[in-house]
């Protein structure tokens, strides 16, 4: 720990630095070669909605064990009920003595009889849930509504703390890279999107928002009265802040990755399925993903807005005329004094002889 506390205390002071700013063309090129690979996920494998989203019948049909041996007779007892609308079902295991099966849409005289032949198969209990997909819908719609409403707060929220709206838009298109890095994994896991989907993705954008806050006002307290200045530009202190705030994203990123991911582990691992295991997959990614593009994306895009400010143009080229003029400047030698010998410290003067006193000089000494 005293290690990394040193850093951090070198981070903060400008001894250690990393040009997160000046190289922003690397990180916009890795953030879009990810993105351009969750889009592809999105039109090769699209989204596995679930049965809140598509609508239809979910089994809930309790076994002995749940393993592919019982999954494949659930699977069995389904075609036996002889309900054409029943075919294809999805089914998944849910802990140990849980199997889910879903179908599309089916009357309750159809259920039923799905109910009764799942239970010839070996199950000892079977529920099930009829949802049609109007729900879906509205909640597809409800989560549009409160994502907009949220976009619209941010931007008004940034440009009336920090009065600036080149912020609001670096903040808004880091979390919009967020959103769609977290789809495409989604998409590429197969993970089913359910409304505890939706809840996660709504939570990692306050997540990725509070980071990139943080170290927006660190800019703001760095670039305060940079007009003035002539020794730093604005795209240095701005990295300045990034450098500063870096242990403190790292550090609390783990501290929330970590039971996020004791999450994703009993949700997927243990459990098997269940809305904590698609909570805990977009709340890992989301944060992973906000914590990135806080640092590498955010505060890059802005400072990048700002540079275009002539007033910023015009103090940039002031202090990069100062170092020019500096380093052109000739050195002027200095004049070397006199070389004075210099009594070591404590050394005792040479001894003289005795002078005689006046009336006896000139006399024989005897």
């Amino acid at each position: 720990m005293g290690r990394i506390s040193t850093f951090g205390q070198h981070l903060y002071e400008g001894r250690v630095s990393f040009d997160f700013v000046g190289r922003r063309k690397l990180w916009y090129s890795i953030s879009a070669a990810i993105v351009v690979l969750a889009a592809l996920a999105f039109m090769v494998r699209g989204f596995n909605y679930g049965v809140e989203f598509k609508g239809g019948v979910e089994f809930t049909a309790t076994v002995k064990a749940a393993n592919a041996e019982s999954s494949d007779a659930m699977v069995k007892g389904v075609e036996d009920a002889d309900v054409p609308q029943a075919g294809d079902p999805t089914v998944q295991t849910s802990g140990s003595d849980t199997i889910r099966i879903q179908t599309r849409a089916l009357t309750q005289d159809q259920a039923t009889k799905v109910t009764q032949s799942l239970e010839k198969a070996g199950a000892t209990e079977v529920s099930q849930n009829l949802i049609g997909p109007t729900y879906g819908k509205q909640v597809a719609t409800k989560a549009l509504t409160g994502l907009i409403v949220f976009l619209v707060i941010v931007v008004i929220f940034i440009w009336a703390y920090f009065r600036e709206w080149r912020m609001s838009v670096a903040a808004i298109v880091a979390l919009a890279h967020d959103l769609v890095i977290t789809g495409g994994v989604y998409a590429l896991s197969g993970f089913e999107v359910t409304p505890a989907t939706v809840t996660g993705l709504l939570t990692i954008l306050g997540y990725s928002l509070y980071d990139t806050v943080v170290v927006f006002d660190k800019v703001r307290e760095n670039t305060k009265g940079i007009l003035t200045s002539s020794t730093r530009t604005y795209s240095e202190q701005a990295n300045l802040a990034v450098n500063q705030t870096l242990v403190r994203s790292i550090n609390t990123s783990i501290t929330a990755l970590l039971p996020v991911a004791a999450l994703l582990l009993v949700g997927a691992g243990i459990l098997g399925t269940g809305p904590l295991k698609d909570l805990a997959l977009a709340l890992f990614v989301g944060m992973a993903a906000g914590t990135y593009s806080s640092i590498f994306i955010a505060t890059p895009l802005a400072v990048q807005l700002k540079q275009r400010d002539p007033a910023i143009k015009a103090q940039t080229a002031r202090v990069l005329a100062r170092r020019e003029k500096e380093a052109n400047e000739p050195v002027v030698p200095v004049a070397a004094g006199p070389v004075r010998a210099v009594r070591p410290s404590g050394a005792s003067k040479r001894a003289q002889p005795a002078r005689k006193p006046r009336s006896q000089r000139g006399k024989g000494g005897s």
